[in-house]
């Protein structure tokens, strides 16, 4: 386990990411997104993200839902706020697939990162997990509403903690650049970083990384497979929710042929990379089944051979700079 800055909450290694149970691009059952979350606890995961943007709350209720009976001091469980959940007008019908998820559209989204808003999102959010409160809690995705994130919606998160009403707090997002300024800007125990440090992208080592390293901010990595294309590159796979192009179809092809023939896989390495970083305290993975979460906590578990990456840096493929994981004498 690991501690998210200075904050006292401990986050396991591998951590469980709950926009999949969220009807994530295709239904998932009730029964399927339980099991799910049930194989991530028997592989060794304590630590569940989840957010309202999540199905429109259905991952944050199912969420809830699967780790009732679980003893409350024995998981992390981090939610997000930004986007506010309000009833859709009467008879507007329809579904939420334009926003990425197969669910009845009744509520709809709000931007709200005022101080007010903060709160009443975090409220809601507790309500639908069923819990009296949550470990963590990340700004989700302000990137075209920074100054209201920075001026009201962190302070309002910065008193929440002094109240003892969560334990960390920090911001999720698709990008380094306002990550790298709220690490800097702010007193921010941890960042959420999706897709930007993997085998395919190293850009957070360049600026996020060392900022968060000096500063002793903990980084949680998302997207470790780049949406897919690091865990299966064949033509169609996605790379960051869009289809990857023949370029970077080629060097997943690459990665995954020198992972093969150093006896490892892709997903393997996948996991492995941004782990080695120093200052990174959890790999975060979504999965929409129990099949997914076994293999990926078997993949995480698997150790990947020290000439795999000398190869990977031989070949340019992978920054000379960059932290990979240290194999532990036999």
């Amino acid at each position: 386990m690991s501690m998210l800055g200075k904050s006292g909450v401990e986050v396991s290694p591998l951590s469980f990411g709950a926009a999949a149970i969220g009807n994530l691009f295709t239904a998932v059952s009730d029964e399927q997104a339980y099991e799910a979350v049930d194989a991530a606890w028997s592989g060794g995961i304590r630590y569940f993200d989840t957010a309202p943007h999540y199905g429109l709350g259905l991952a944050e209720r199912r969420l809830g839902g699967a780790l009732r009976d679980r003893p409350r001091s024995e998981y992390t469980v981090s939610t997000k706020v930004g986007r506010r959940l309000e009833p859709a007008s009467a008879g507007s019908g329809g579904d939420d697939l334009d926003n990425g998820f197969a669910v009845p559209a009744t509520h709809r989204r709000v931007w709200d990162f005022s101080a007010d808003g903060i709160r009443r999102s975090l409220d809601a959010s507790l309500e639908r997990l069923g819990l009296d409160h949550v470990d963590a809690v990340y700004l989700h995705d302000p990137d075209d509403h920074a100054e209201q994130a920075f001026r009201e919606a962190y302070p309002a998160l910065e008193k929440l903690r002094a109240e003892g009403v969560l334990g960390a707090i920090g911001a999720g997002m698709n990008q380094t650049e306002m990550l790298t300024r709220f690490v800097r800007d702010t007193d921010v125990d941890v960042v959420l970083c999706a897709g930007r440090y993997t085998l395919l992208d190293h850009r957070a080592l360049t600026d996020l990384l060392p900022a968060a390293e000096e500063r002793g901010t903990s980084v949680v990595i998302g997207g470790a497979f780049n949406s897919g294309l690091l865990a299966d590159p064949r033509p169609g796979a996605t790379y960051n929710y869009a289809a990857a192009s023949p370029e970077l179809l080629d060097r997943a092809l690459r990665l995954k042929e020198i992972a093969e023939r150093h006896g490892t896989t892709l997903r393997a390495a996948a996991l492995a990379f941004p782990a080695a970083h120093p200052t990174v305290a959890s790999v975060l993975v979504g999965a929409r089944s129990p099949y997914e979460v076994r293999d990926c906590a078997e993949q995480f578990a698997a150790p990947v051979p020290a000439a795999f990456w000398q190869e990977l840096r031989a070949e340019n493929l992978l920054p000379s700079d960059a932290p990979v994981p240290v194999q532990e004498p036999s």
